[in-house]
């Protein structure tokens, strides 16, 4: 960053947790947990985690277009962001919602899906 630059907010927020829900070949797939820990330079890091187990994602971040993708081991995922405040209970709903395709070595490999992934913040 350039001397006098002012920071640019991230609307995706990091650190934080959020609840996953995947479906391939429009059958309900799992429920998991996202962590995204940390969003630099269009560089998105964190985990996934279903049925216990962690998984790296490595992935890119598009503030313009409010559009992440990231990868893991079974699957490569793209989507978007939306939020909305709710001012009645202080609070900021965020939602990730997608499309995936399923790789080797998942049994699914090469099958579309779609994903949807929220958390909620207070408002500040």
């Amino acid at each position: 960053m350039a001397i006098g630059q002012i920071p640019t907010q991230v609307t995706l927020p990091f650190p934080s947790r959020w609840e996953l829900n995947t479906s391939v070949g429009g059958r309900p797939q799992s429920t998991g947990i996202l962590v995204i820990n940390s969003v630099m330079n269009n560089r998105v890091s964190g985990t996934v985690n279903f049925r216990g187990r962690a998984l790296r994602i490595q992935g890119t971040w598009n503030e313009s277009t409010r559009q992440i993708s990231f990868d893991t081991p079974y699957a490569t995922y793209v989507g978007f962001l939306t939020f909305f405040d709710e001012p009645p209970i202080n609070m900021r709903h965020y939602v990730l919602r997608g499309t995936l395709r399923m790789k080797p070595p998942s049994t699914w490999a090469g099958s579309p899906g779609t994903w949807v992934a929220t958390t909620s913040f207070r408002l500040r």
